[in-house]
């Protein structure tokens, strides 16, 4: 499964990727075995990962299952075996096996091939791609890897020999594999393994032969000028016959074995990155600047006018946030699941700090596949702590008494609504067939980790809390409420909220169009230092359009700020959310209704969990500044 959720972030400075590949290099001797392992097949149009085995490639003597971490089969990837035999050095022809297609395999190969899968594999830990030349506006050329290869192409009239609309395999790879030799190891380090793919329709002389020494191929050399091979599901038994062949191309190389991954890695032109960075900027200097206003001069004239008493009869008449001293710290509506709130939108947000301390000491870098997901699902585990504790200490400014139910609704609402979420996509995606359907074994590991770990931390977190101690608040609350002026059109609770969610969303904008990327266009992101800068820059932004929306609020006599707090800048995600609408219908061309659901189930779930981080900081920065400027005062 495809869920994959705000990535991680590194240091600014020139911005320059660093990371561990966190496997020790291995040299290979000349004529030494060099193992390929196949993936998972995977497609930007469907986002359902199959298993490598489920179309009918050519299999070694005995499959072979791979040992996979959590973040690998919540992937969706299989690695096993594969039936290439390449050896350091060694440059080849080979013949890998000859099949004839059954007409449900054909059919099932030419509606992928159509469905536009690609092929992934693995070498030294490296994964195949395939390489493109891209042009620079400045007229230089770089290059640049595409993860995998195409199972094979849709026919057109610019390609030669195809026939426009079939659907034509891939049956002969080439592989190029890139090598360093240097004197201090003996042997080659593999730092590049490219792919390029063809399509062939193998005649041979006589019968066929197993033996690679008897049979005679009329096909060589392979190139692009023969013929390609078509699928046919309604073919003969002749037209669905598929020879797989392949040839290895051994080349030295110049990168070095810690620098092989950054062909991977290449992001693109970093201006659009910073012009990202400087929008952000922009927006975040115009709240400050606002902020520093209210701060410096407005509430500075307000509490030296209300701590003077030769203005205590004048203030009689008027209005502004001190009037509603006697009730601005009374508890808010439903306290209970606003702590809950709270606490796990501080789960997320120590969940995303840790992660960047683990990212920028290269722990999590592509090399170690499904180290990221592995890593944040126990480190949400694990931060049930934090949620608890902030939790309880909110849910006891709030005067709120009933701890075990707030220990039920911290521990299990939110979660619960993910993996409930999930289970039911599992279904979806079991009944394609899909390998991106986690395993039984996998859902109870996954399900002991939430409550064997999760849920007694959480109660930890929440019994901690409640033995904590507060400050005494700085003004008292009235036991009869205040009733609330009516409010001024920009007041209501939509316009704010739309101020609220649309500043923050726009100064991580840019940003989330590359992580989106990333994930439904099975990219690989990692420009962190950009992506450090957004996450700083969208907390302030979250924390000073609280500050100002809850200052306008409190002059207007409305003290009913905590859930107004949360909601104004929590109304982010739903922004992203209807992003995700945007991006679906602009950029990408999934098919079919269980990917469609499969894509805003998803964007439901991270834009549930980005609006609760994002209304968490901002109900902090309000709860701050209300104890400041309410303790600045002096209230008979």
């Amino acid at each position: 499964m495809s869920l994959v959720f705000l990535r991680v972030w590194l240091l600014l400075a020139p911005v320059a990727a660093f990371y561990l590949p966190g496997v020790a290099p291995h040299e290979y001797l000349d004529n030494e075995k060099v193992e390929i392992k196949v993936n998972k097949l995977s497609s930007t149009k469907t986002q359902l990962p199959y298993d490598y085995y489920s179309l009918p490639f050519c299999r070694p003597a005995e499959v072979v299952n791979k040992m996979e971490n959590l973040g690998e089969v919540l992937h969706g990837s299989v690695i096993k075996n594969s039936a290439y035999d390449i050896s350091m050095g060694k440059i080849e022809f080979r013949v890998l096996c000859k099949r004839t297609l059954e007409p449900a395999e054909a059919t099932l190969l030419h509606t992928r091939i159509r469905q536009d899968y690609r092929v992934h594999m693995i070498m030294d830990n490296l994964p195949a791609a395939t390489k493109m030349i891209r042009e620079l506006p400045d007229g230089q050329t770089i290059v640049m890897y595409d993860r995998g290869y195409p199972l094979g192409f849709v026919g057109s009239a610019e390609r030669q020999g195809s026939v426009p609309g079939g659907a034509y395999l891939h049956n002969h790879l080439r592989f190029v594999l890139k090598y360093h030799k240097d004197a201090a190891f003996d042997g080659a380090r593999i730092v590049g393994f490219e792919v390029e793919p063809l399509s062939v329709k193998h005649k041979y002389k006589g019968a066929w032969s197993d033996d690679a020494s008897q049979l005679q191929l009329l096909t060589l050399p392979v190139g692009p000028d023969l013929p390609p091979l078509r699928v046919d599901p309604k073919g003969s038994a002749a037209e669905r016959e598929v020879v797989y062949t392949y040839d290895v191309k051994w080349e030295p190389s110049d990168v070095k074995w810690a620098s092989r991954w950054d062909l991977y890695l290449y992001m693109g032109d970093d201006q659009i990155h910073w012009f990202s960075i400087i929008n952000s900027l922009a927006i975040v200097l115009l709240l400050t600047g606002i902020v520093a206003m209210i701060m410096m001069r407005t509430l500075r004239r307000d509490v030296s006018r209300y701590n003077s008493p030769e203005d205590k009869d004048d203030l009689a008449e008027e209005s502004g946030w001190k009037l509603v001293h006697a009730d601005v710290l009374r508890p808010p509506p439903l306290a209970a699941w606003l702590a809950t709130t709270i606490g796990t939108g501080m789960q997320v947000l120590c969940m995303s700090f840790i992660s960047i301390a683990c990212a920028m000491l290269g722990f999590l870098s592509p090399a170690n596949r499904g180290s990221m997901l592995t890593v944040s699902l126990l480190l949400f585990a694990l931060m049930g702590v934090a949620a608890g504790y902030c939790a309880a200490l909110a849910y006891k400014a709030f005067k709120g008494a009933q701890w075990k139910s707030l220990t039920l609704l911290t521990a299990f609402l939110f979660p619960g609504i993910v993996l409930g979420v999930m289970f039911v996509l599992n279904f979806f995606i079991w009944g394609q067939h899909s390998s991106g359907a986690v395993p039984f074994g996998t859902m109870f590991a996954v399900l002991c980790i939430w409550f064997l770990i999760s849920f007694p931390l959480v109660w930890v977190g929440v019994w901690l809390g409640y033995r904590g101690t507060l400050k005494d608040p700085p003004v008292k609350t009235n036991m009869v409420p205040r009733v609330i002026p009516s409010q001024a059109w920009y007041l209501h609770p939509l316009f704010t909220m739309l101020i609220g969610g649309i500043l923050p969303f726009g100064a991580v904008f840019i940003e989330l169009y590359f992580i989106m990327s990333s994930i439904w266009l099975q990219r690989f992101y990692y420009v962190f230092g950009f992506l450090a800068l957004v996450l700083l820059i969208l907390i302030i932004t979250c924390a000073e359009m609280a500050i100002v929306l809850c200052y306008f609020q409190l002059c207007n006599e409305n003290y009913l700020w905590q859930w107004r707090s949360f909601l104004n800048t929590g109304s982010a995600g739903l922004f992203l959310f209807g992003y995700s609408f945007v991006y679906f219908s602009s950029t990408l061309e999934i098919m079919g209704f269980v990917s469609t659901m499969l894509y805003f189930s998803y964007m439901f779930i991270c834009s549930l969990l980005f609006g609760v981080t994002t209304g968490t900081i901002g109900f902090v920065a309000s709860w701050w500044f209300v104890l400041q400027i309410y303790g600045a005062v002096k209230v008979d």
